[in-house]
This record gives structure tokens, C-alpha cells and sequence, in this order.
């Protein structure tokens, strides 16, 4: 069934049972030099040989068919591959490819959010009810007791339009047109998981919630802010918002879900996006994604009352230490500090990105989503750890 997948994970990810496509073939990783890398061999090959193996097992143990790594700090940059694209053509991952971004759409959506705070056109702490009278109403929800900063912290108590949407659905019309009001209308319909502010817990409603706000207050569609605000200023070329467009533009790796551990890959690769909508429809590529997490812990997307206003974070229960900021994350790194970022599982993808303030940033994707364990997640967090250690 469409559900979050993992509690910090903002997954967006179909379990069903149809149609069955080629098996996977293993593959090994190998190393494409970005177009921004500086001259010369790295001198991380140890570090390198880690990731690389890393990313061998997302596809051969875990059984992506393909993966990729887009690795950066303030020196050089380098992408590395493993596996394969589409399981049919065996064709290999391209190093500018396109993924659905799941759940990372949301730093995107909290970022543009803060940058009307810093506008004055939004308050953190007002009332949902002052942005979107009447919208959140039913069942002891009450947009009148949810502020701004609940919904894009995960502190609102709103249930989860995902542990409501049924899966058939989604499987017997993968086309069908999602609008944020039913995908609200359909959490409402469930009574809060507890008083705002009082707990923690994921759910994607909020964030259908601040797409609308930042909708209502514009004026303008979630899709042109998303281009004026971040990927014309930041030159972010693949990067967009399909709306219901069910294709992906540019290069990109086709989309398999696996149900369980032994069964066939199904290829998802075309769905209509608005089942994610602004908490999880965006598509977006490696480089695309560290140059917008550079950008922003950078100070260059947000005012310095706004950035800390997002990374001021609670604890989210998970014993891993991660905690939640503003659509933005923490968790702790090996051997010291802290690293930055956000997870997204979409149909047929899976995205993991993180930087630390010290400006290194990495992004892991693959195109398997959901795949047939939680090994899968684990080792893509593993290479993100990997790479933000080197």
C-alpha cells in the first residue's frame, strides 16, 4: 500500500502486486568524473573504495537495478555509479539523471515557506486558519490550534493522508489526478494522533497544507515559486514540479518496485506525481540537490533568523539521535558533529541527501522504491555517512 515508509524517511512508496518485469542483473560501481571536478586523482581512494562497494551492494545484495552517488565539497565534486538503468536494455545509469525525490521535496517546500516569513507575509506561529480559513476542519482537527510551524515540523497531530489512501486505487489508475484538498479531505476525515504540539510524528498532510499556503499567499501556482525562487536563482537544470505530468524530463533511470523479497521487479516508472504533490512531487538529480543544500545551509536561500528558525530542531524518538528541524533534519555523524539533510521514497525511487556546514554535501538515489527490506535504506544512509567522512 502507498504508506510512509520510514519515521524520518517522508516516504511516499506502493506495495501492490501486478505485471512482472526482468529480473536484475548484478553490476559493478563505477567512478564518473563530474563536470565540476578540479584535475588530478583523488586523494580519497580508501574512502572512494567504501562508497563504491557500497553502492555495488544497493545493487546487487539489496536489489536496486541501479545507483548513484553525486559526492562534493569546496574542492572537487565526482559522481559515482553502479547497476543499471532499465533492467530490459541494461542501458547504464547516466550521471545527469533525473529521480523523483520523494520526501526531499519538503526541504524544498519548508525553504520557500521561511522565505515568505522573512517577507513578512508569513508567520511561523500564526494559525493555519489565518492562510486557509475553514480548509482544516473535522473530527477534532482544527486549523484554528495548528500554527505554521506545527505543520512543517511534524508537531501538528494531523493524520497522514498516506495511512488513508488505498492502494488499489492508486494501482488500477496510476494517472488519476490527485488534488491537495481530497488528499486533506482524506486525513480529516480521522481524528488527530494528539493535542498539537505536544508529540512528534511524520505526516505528509502538513505539507499539502504549505504548498496551499504558499499558493494562497503568492498567488501564484507551487510550481512558478518553486522555479523564481530556487532553481532559476541556484541554475538548478533538473529540477522541476511535474503537476500530473506522469513522464520524467531528461535523462533518468527507469522505476521498479519490489513487493517482497523474492518478488519481480514491476516497472512504475509513469504515475502521476500528485499523489505526492508538494509534500513529495518534486523530480530533481544529484547535482541538482547538492547545489541546493550547499545554497541553503549557506546562508544564500534564507535570511540567518530564518536558517536558524529551520534548524532549530526537536528530538523525533528514534535512537539514532536524528532530530527534526523545519523540513530539514539532524542526525549525528560518525566519529563527530552533525550532518543536514532529508530522505524521500517515491514510487519506483529512493533519495537520500546530506551536508554539513562545513560545505560537503552528498546525494545517494536509486530506482527501487519500495525495495523488498529496510537493507536497502540502511545502506544508503551508510554511503551518505561514507561520503560526508571523506
Amino acid at each position: 500500500m502507498l504508506k510512509h515508509k520510514r519515521a524520518l524517511g517522508g516516504a511516499l512508496t506502493l506495495a501492490v502486486a501486478m505485471g512482472v518485469v526482468g529480473g536484475v542483473l548484478p553490476a559493478t560501481a563505477t567512478a564518473v568524473p563530474a563536470a565540476e571536478s578540479t584535475a588530478g586523482e583523488s586523494a580519497h581512494h580508501a574512502d572512494d573504495a567504501r562508497l563504491r562497494a557500497l553502492l555495488h551492494r544497493l545493487t546487487t545484495v539489496d536489489g536496486a537495478p541501479g545507483a548513484l552517488a553525486e559526492v562534493r565539497d569546496r574542492h572537487r565534486s565526482k559522481v559515482l555509479t553502479s547497476g543499471v538503468a532499465d533492467v530490459d536494455s541494461h542501458a547504464p545509469v547516466h550521471r545527469d539523471s533525473r529521480f523523483r525525490i520523494g520526501s526531499m521535496t519538503k526541504t524544498f517546500t519548508a525553504t520557500m515557506m521561511l522565505q515568505l516569513v522573512g517577507e513578512r507575509r508569513v508567520d511561523l506561529d500564526a494559525p493555519v486558519e489565518r492562510y486557509l480559513p475553514g480548509v482544516v476542519r473535522g473530527h477534532g482537527n482544527d486549523g484554528r490550534k495548528i500554527t505554521v510551524r506545527q505543520i512543517l515540523q511534524h508537531t501538528s497531530g494531523l493524520p497522514d493522508f498516506l495511512a488513508y489512501l488505498k492502494p488499489q486505487d492508486v494501482v488500477q489508475d496510476p494517472m488519476a489526478h490527485h488534488a491537495p484538498h481530497d488528499l486533506v479531505k482524506l486525513a480529516l476525515a480521522h481524528p488527530p494522533t494528539f493535542k498539537p504540539g505536544t508529540d512528534w510524528k511524520y505526516s505528509n498532510t502538513g505539507y499539502v497544507l504549505a504548498g496551499m499556503i504558499i499558493e494562497k499567499v503568492t498567488g501564484r501556482s507551487y510550481d512558478e515559486e518553486l522555479q523564481r525562487r530556487i532553481v532559476r536563482p541556484l541554475h538548478l537544470r533538473g529540477t522541476s514540479f511535474p503537476g500530473d505530468d506522469p513522464t520524467i524530463p531528461g535523462p533518468h533511470p527507469r522505476g521498479y518496485a519490489q513487493p517482497g523479497p523474492d518478488a519481480p521487479l514491476l516497472d512504475i516508472t509513469a504515475i502521476n506525481p500528485t499523489v505526492g504533490g508538494t509534500a513529495g512531487g518534486i523530480i530533481s538529480s544529484g547535482t541538482d540537490i547538492n547545489r541546493f543544500l550547499s545554497a541553503l545551509l549557506g546562508g544564500k536561500l534564507l535570511p540567518p533568523a530564518q536558517l536558524k528558525a529551520m534548524m532549530k530542531t526537536r528530538p523525533t524518538g528514534s535512537s539514532d539521535g536524528r532530530a527534526y528541524g523545519l523540513g530539514l533534519e539532524s542526525k549525528p555523524l560518525p566519529g563527530g558533529g552533525l550532518y543536514w539533510g532529508h530522505t524521500g521514497d517515491f514510487l519506483g525511487y529512493e533519495t537520500a541527501a546530506a551536508a554539513t556546514i562545513d560545505g560537503r554535501q552528498a546525494t545517494v538515489m536509486v530506482n527501487l522504491g519500495p525495495g523488498g527490506s529496510d537493507a536497502q535504506s540502511d545502506d544508503i544512509q551508510a554511503a551518505i555517512e561514507t561520503a560526508l567522512s571523506s
